[in-house]
């Protein structure tokens, strides 16, 4: 039998998704030959405490000493899975600059220093992969790059954070309050101990931002992105969107217009006959809009043990064929342009507005006579009787300038007709 060339990789972090790489990585032991014309194995694993018992994880393997990985000459790919931004920043690029290959699903990093990092690996030319940075086992980073690279992208829009898509799912199915739905998924473990990434939409801000830069070959950091997150969202939203024909979503929104990029993470109202408004509980989705493709959507599970050690090991099989082949680093960072990002107030969007008003005649004209001064156009409105004396109004509005909506809601909130301006929403279209 012949021998098979073997390719020594370390894992920087044996946490869950360091225990699925390991558990991945058995699993295709006997077929990686047949796959990859070599194999992979884990020489080391960088842990703070090695005395710690690691179920499913060899303890031979175990080290705390970041020196030694960078410095043995065998270990040609490193796997960083540590998160946060140090030192795992500070680990990447020794490694790149030592020579080896890396993969990494650490969305934080890459949304703040991706430029950087990207630029090290090019300037090395090795390998750095991180499709598990982005909705955890759905291929979406290396189809932009390679799949869809015929194409000029236009839109990319997804569902890229499980924790608000179960919330909002258990709020629109089973008609809970936010809080009711929150403390559901912290019990059953969807949401962290300290949910605020989540709920306040950082976590898919910096997604959107690795989506958008790779999308539209122009860098986008966390910081361009326009964020909201779900914590104000109301059963009654759910149920006026309903009735409207439309669920709410948190969506993470990129264009590319003629005059710059808009971006931003924001819960929508989105028709109930779009592809994304059917993905419910912790599933992800991504949703492409290409001039030769037209529309493609990638769905699946965004996170989890399993799913983003999928990701992070098929990375690693893209990098050992690289090696077998002699062409580490061919594609290096894509973002080739300089596009503007548009700042907030000067994106468009359509409109929810729900208001409690004055029950009398004159109310709802003078409400329109506001936005008309204010160049927004209202697409539809709906009144309810909710007490004596006062009414609810929900209006839609057209496509209007962020800047020229706010400046129609700071006259509304000084009106005496006015008693509370309950939630203002985007909606998608």
């Amino acid at each position: 039998m012949n021998s098979v060339p073997v390719i020594k990789a370390a894992l920087l972090g044996a946490g869950t998704v360091g225990g699925g790489v390991c558990q991945i990585l058995e699993w295709q032991k006997e077929e990686m030959p047949q796959k990859l014309g070599v194999s992979i194995e884990l020489k080391k694993i960088l842990v703070r405490d090695t005395a710690k018992k690691r179920e499913g994880i060899d303890s031979a393997l175990l080290t705390d000493s970041w020196q030694e990985i960078l410095e043995d000459p065998e270990i040609q790919i490193v796997v960083e899975v540590m998160g946060g931004i140090e030192p795992a920043k500070t680990y990447i690029l020794e490694a790149l600059r030592a020579g080896k290959n890396v993969v990494t699903a650490n969305k934080d990093l890459l949304a703040e220093y991706g430029r950087e990092i990207l630029d090290t690996a090019e300037e090395y030319g090795r390998d750095l992969m991180f499709e598990a940075a982005v909705a955890g086992g759905i291929p979406i980073i290396r189809p932009l790059k390679q799949c869809l690279a015929a194409n000029h992208i236009t839109e990319v829009m997804g569902i890229v954070n499980g924790t608000t898509n179960y919330i909002l799912t258990r709020m629109t199915a089973d008609h809970m309050e936010f809080s009711e739905a929150l403390a559901l998924a912290a019990e059953l473990g969807y949401a962290e101990a300290d949910p605020t990434a989540d709920i306040e939409g950082f976590d898919a801000a910096r997604k959107v931002a690795i989506l958008a830069s790779i999308a539209f070959n122009s860098r986008v950091t966390f910081q361009d992105v326009a964020t909201e997150g779900i914590t104000k969202i109301t059963a009654a939203d759910i149920s006026y969107a309903s009735e409207l024909g439309m669920v709410i979503k948190l969506l993470g929104v990129a264009r590319n217009t003629a005059d710059g990029i808009e971006v931003g993470v924001y819960p929508m109202l989105l028709e109930a006959s779009h592809p994304l408004a059917t993905v419910n509980d912790s599933f992800n989705a991504v949703f492409v809009h290409g001039d030769a493709v037209d529309d493609a959507m990638f769905l699946g599970r965004g996170a989890g043990k399993l799913p983003t050690g999928s990701a992070v090991v098929g990375d690693m099989f893209e990098i050992a064929r690289n090696i077998q082949a002699g062409c580490t680093g061919k594609i290096s960072c894509t973002c080739y342009k300089n596009l503007p990002v548009k700042p907030a107030e000067e994106m468009q969007s359509r409109y929810f507005l729900r208001l409690s008003v004055e029950d009398r005649p004159g109310v709802l004209a003078g409400i329109a006579s506001v936005f008309g001064n204010n160049n927004v156009s209202i697409s539809q409105v709906i009144q309810k009787n909710v007490a004596e004396g006062t009414a609810e109004i929900v209006v839609i509005t057209d496509l209007v300038l962020e800047r020229h909506f706010r400046d129609a809601l700071l006259v509304m909130k000084e009106m005496s007709m006015v008693k509370e301006i309950s939630s203002v929403l985007r909606v998608h279209g």
